[in-house]
Protein backbone atom coordinates (compact mmCIF):
# COMPACT_ATOMS: atom_id res chain seq x y z
CA UNK A 1 0.00 0.00 0.00
CA UNK A 2 1.64 3.72 -0.82
CA UNK A 3 1.94 6.04 1.83
CA UNK A 4 0.80 8.97 1.28
CA UNK A 5 2.81 12.16 2.66
CA UNK A 6 1.04 15.76 2.64
CA UNK A 7 2.40 18.45 3.97
CA UNK A 8 1.08 21.07 6.39
CA UNK A 9 -0.23 24.17 4.33
CA UNK A 10 2.15 27.10 4.84
CA UNK A 11 1.24 29.89 8.00
CA UNK A 12 -0.82 32.94 6.60
CA UNK A 13 -1.09 35.92 8.63
CA UNK A 14 -3.36 38.72 7.27
CA UNK A 15 -2.38 42.62 7.95
CA UNK A 16 -4.75 45.48 7.04
CA UNK A 17 -3.52 48.49 5.98
CA UNK A 18 -6.32 51.80 6.72
CA UNK A 19 -5.61 55.45 6.35
CA UNK A 20 -5.93 58.12 9.20
CA UNK A 21 -10.19 58.10 8.24
CA UNK A 22 -9.89 53.96 9.21
CA UNK A 23 -10.65 53.11 5.21
CA UNK A 24 -8.55 50.94 3.43
CA UNK A 25 -5.64 51.61 1.83
CA UNK A 26 -5.45 49.77 -1.32
CA UNK A 27 -1.94 49.19 -3.15
CA UNK A 28 -0.11 49.31 -0.57
CA UNK A 29 3.05 47.10 0.36
CA UNK A 30 4.06 45.17 3.70
CA UNK A 31 6.89 43.80 3.90
CA UNK A 32 8.32 41.73 7.18
CA UNK A 33 11.50 41.70 7.93
CA UNK A 34 12.94 37.90 8.18
CA UNK A 35 13.84 37.14 12.00
CA UNK A 36 17.74 35.83 12.43
CA UNK A 37 18.53 32.73 10.90
CA UNK A 38 15.83 32.56 8.05
CA UNK A 39 17.64 31.93 5.21
CA UNK A 40 13.96 31.39 2.58
CA UNK A 41 14.60 32.95 -0.58
CA UNK A 42 12.56 36.08 -1.97
CA UNK A 43 9.98 34.74 -4.47
CA UNK A 44 6.27 35.10 -5.01
CA UNK A 45 3.67 33.42 -6.51
CA UNK A 46 2.62 36.02 -9.45
CA UNK A 47 4.44 36.44 -12.35
CA UNK A 48 7.32 39.26 -12.48
CA UNK A 49 5.14 41.35 -15.05
CA UNK A 50 3.42 44.33 -15.77
CA UNK A 51 2.01 44.83 -18.44
CA UNK A 52 0.10 48.21 -20.41
CA UNK A 53 -3.17 47.89 -21.30
CA UNK A 54 -5.95 50.51 -21.51
CA UNK A 55 -2.94 53.73 -21.22
CA UNK A 56 -2.33 52.07 -17.43
CA UNK A 57 0.57 49.91 -16.07
CA UNK A 58 -1.26 46.62 -14.83
CA UNK A 59 -0.99 45.68 -11.72
CA UNK A 60 -0.69 49.28 -11.00
CA UNK A 61 1.84 47.83 -7.78
CA UNK A 62 3.91 44.66 -8.17
CA UNK A 63 6.65 43.42 -5.80
CA UNK A 64 9.63 41.76 -7.02
CA UNK A 65 12.84 39.77 -4.91
CA UNK A 66 15.57 41.70 -5.65
CA UNK A 67 17.70 40.89 -8.63
CA UNK A 68 14.09 40.04 -11.10
CA UNK A 69 13.80 40.50 -14.51
CA UNK A 70 10.33 42.13 -15.23
CA UNK A 71 8.81 41.75 -18.41
CA UNK A 72 6.59 44.90 -19.38
CA UNK A 73 3.93 43.31 -21.97
CA UNK A 74 2.25 46.38 -24.39
CA UNK A 75 -0.95 45.03 -24.64
CA UNK A 76 -2.41 48.35 -26.17
CA UNK A 77 -2.61 49.50 -29.69
CA UNK A 78 -0.39 52.18 -28.71
CA UNK A 79 3.63 52.41 -28.61
CA UNK A 80 4.54 52.76 -25.15
CA UNK A 81 8.05 53.65 -23.64
CA UNK A 82 8.92 52.89 -20.11
CA UNK A 83 11.05 55.30 -17.72
CA UNK A 84 11.83 55.53 -14.04
CA UNK A 85 14.33 58.16 -12.44
CA UNK A 86 13.88 56.09 -9.32
CA UNK A 87 17.95 55.77 -7.45
CA UNK A 88 17.37 52.10 -6.79
CA UNK A 89 17.31 51.54 -10.44
CA UNK A 90 16.96 54.51 -13.23
CA UNK A 91 16.44 52.97 -16.95
CA UNK A 92 14.81 53.87 -19.90
CA UNK A 93 12.92 51.54 -22.83
CA UNK A 94 12.30 52.68 -25.69
CA UNK A 95 9.32 52.82 -27.71
CA UNK A 96 7.54 49.24 -28.53
CA UNK A 97 4.10 48.69 -30.51
CA UNK A 98 1.44 45.97 -28.94
CA UNK A 99 1.72 42.80 -28.27
CA UNK A 100 5.94 43.29 -28.09
CA UNK A 101 7.40 43.12 -25.16
CA UNK A 102 10.44 44.46 -23.22
CA UNK A 103 12.47 43.33 -20.05
CA UNK A 104 14.00 45.29 -17.35
CA UNK A 105 16.91 43.56 -14.65
CA UNK A 106 16.24 44.93 -10.62
CA UNK A 107 19.33 44.70 -8.74
CA UNK A 108 18.86 47.03 -5.84
CA UNK A 109 15.84 47.32 -3.46
CA UNK A 110 14.01 49.87 -2.82
CA UNK A 111 10.74 51.79 -4.84
CA UNK A 112 10.81 52.00 -8.78
CA UNK A 113 8.49 54.56 -9.79
CA UNK A 114 7.36 54.36 -13.64
CA UNK A 115 6.18 56.34 -16.24
CA UNK A 116 5.52 56.29 -20.27
CA UNK A 117 7.44 59.17 -22.01
CA UNK A 118 4.03 59.41 -24.47
CA UNK A 119 1.41 58.78 -21.81
CA UNK A 120 2.07 61.44 -18.97
CA UNK A 121 -1.17 59.97 -17.14
CA UNK A 122 0.06 56.49 -16.62
CA UNK A 123 1.53 55.58 -13.28
CA UNK A 124 2.98 52.71 -12.18
CA UNK A 125 5.45 51.05 -9.07
CA UNK A 126 7.85 48.56 -8.36
CA UNK A 127 8.75 47.19 -4.95
CA UNK A 128 12.04 45.03 -5.27
CA UNK A 129 12.61 43.45 -1.65
CA UNK A 130 14.69 40.90 -0.08
CA UNK A 131 12.32 40.00 1.91
CA UNK A 132 10.33 36.48 1.07
CA UNK A 133 7.51 37.99 2.99
CA UNK A 134 5.95 40.73 0.97
CA UNK A 135 2.46 40.85 0.14
CA UNK A 136 0.01 43.86 -1.95
CA UNK A 137 -3.29 44.98 0.06
CA UNK A 138 -6.39 44.30 -1.84
CA UNK A 139 -9.62 46.50 -2.10
CA UNK A 140 -10.10 45.60 1.82
CA UNK A 141 -6.58 46.79 2.72
CA UNK A 142 -5.73 43.44 3.67
CA UNK A 143 -2.12 41.83 2.53
CA UNK A 144 -2.14 38.04 2.96
CA UNK A 145 1.51 36.78 3.86
CA UNK A 146 2.31 33.02 3.53
CA UNK A 147 4.77 31.53 5.99
CA UNK A 148 5.42 33.72 8.69
CA UNK A 149 4.89 32.01 12.66
CA UNK A 150 3.78 33.29 15.58
CA UNK A 151 6.28 36.45 16.67
CA UNK A 152 7.28 40.25 16.62
CA UNK A 153 8.55 40.78 13.03
CA UNK A 154 9.85 44.69 11.72
CA UNK A 155 7.46 45.64 9.36
CA UNK A 156 7.47 48.16 6.69
CA UNK A 157 4.77 49.91 4.46
CA UNK A 158 5.05 51.24 1.49
CA UNK A 159 2.29 53.25 -0.70
CA UNK A 160 2.75 55.99 -2.87
CA UNK A 161 0.60 58.45 -1.06
CA UNK A 162 1.87 57.89 2.13
CA UNK A 163 2.87 61.02 3.85
CA UNK A 164 6.34 59.50 5.13
CA UNK A 165 9.97 60.00 3.92
CA UNK A 166 9.98 57.46 1.18
CA UNK A 167 6.68 56.78 1.38
CA UNK A 168 7.60 54.29 4.21
CA UNK A 169 6.20 53.62 7.78
CA UNK A 170 8.41 51.17 9.52
CA UNK A 171 7.46 49.58 13.08
CA UNK A 172 6.78 45.92 14.54
CA UNK A 173 4.36 43.54 14.87
CA UNK A 174 3.28 41.13 16.27
CA UNK A 175 1.74 38.67 13.92
CA UNK A 176 0.01 35.09 15.03
CA UNK A 177 -1.31 33.11 12.09
CA UNK A 178 -5.12 33.18 12.48
CA UNK A 179 -5.45 36.88 13.61
CA UNK A 180 -5.20 39.85 11.30
CA UNK A 181 -3.14 42.47 12.26
CA UNK A 182 -4.16 46.52 11.92
CA UNK A 183 -1.70 49.76 10.38
CA UNK A 184 -3.11 52.91 10.20
CA UNK A 185 -1.21 54.89 7.60
CA UNK A 186 -1.14 58.55 7.04
CA UNK A 187 -1.95 59.20 3.32
CA UNK A 188 -2.46 61.98 0.70
CA UNK A 189 -6.18 62.48 -0.62
CA UNK A 190 -6.42 61.80 -4.00
CA UNK A 191 -6.26 58.71 -6.79
CA UNK A 192 -3.22 57.21 -5.01
CA UNK A 193 -5.06 55.85 -2.42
Amino acid sequence: MPLLLSAAPPPIVQVQVVDQAGMPVRDAVVEAVPPPGDKRIATFRWRNAMAQRNLAFTPGTLIVPRGATVAFPNLDNVRHSIYSFSRPGPFKIELYGQDQTRTQQFKVAGTIALGCNIHDQMRGYIRVTDSPYAARTDVNGLATIEGLGRGSYDVIVWHPGMRAAGGEWRGKLVMEPGNRAHIAIAVRPGPAK
